[in-house]
């Protein structure tokens, strides 16, 4: 008699999950492909090169300016007393801990940088997400990204959330080659 009253307490559990569990709508799609298909990073992919050049222009100038003190100071050092030498040293290596000190602030300067010119993209697509999941009852939608949670390890074939964003955003799919997959 218990097992019966058991059992039919683990089936009314199940039957009260399975209602809830009809009313989820999962999706999944991929912030940065659909970044990669909007018209805007054409421009920003120039902007954030001419900014790298300009920072690498920079610190091969301080760089070259570093050497020439090097070569003189060396040119020098024979001639020079023991203070000047002592001196000339602590300059340059002053001149050496700046110049890597800038080499450091120039590659935070262009993830900041590279994160401003994308982060307008990254909200229009993010906000395209969230009317499309609204518009077709979407309860929760899954980031694909590679080596990182949340994966999804399942879905239907027939998703296409990627698809209705891209369209939401009024760009076109690009044309998967002959014989690959088709990613959502």
């Amino acid at each position: 008699m218990k097992v019966k009253v058991i059992l039919s307490a683990v089936a009314l559990l199940f039957v009260g999950f399975a209602a809830q569990a009809q009313e989820v709508k999962i999706g999944y799609t991929s912030v940065e492909f659909i970044m990669d298909l909007m018209p805007e990073m054409e421009q920003i992919g120039a902007d954030i090169q001419d900014y790298q050049t300009q920072l690498q222009t920079n610190i091969q100038t301080k760089g070259a300016d570093f050497q020439k003190q090097v070569q003189a100071y060396q040119q020098a050092a024979p001639t020079m007393t023991e203070e000047a030498r002592a001196a000339k040293e602590a300059e340059l290596q002053k001149i050496q801990g700046d110049l890597q000190k800038y080499e450091q602030d120039a590659q935070v300067s262009y993830q900041r940088k590279l994160g401003e010119l994308l982060e307008p993209v990254q909200t229009k697509v993010i906000n395209a997400i969230n009317a499309v999941a609204a518009e077709n009852n979407y309860t929760h939608i899954f980031a694909e990204t590679a080596g990182q949670s949340p994966v999804l390890l399942y879905t239907k074939e027939e998703d296409k959330f990627t698809e209705l964003v891209v369209a939401k955003l009024g760009l076109t799919m690009p044309t998967p080659p002959a014989g690959a997959p088709n990613g959502n």
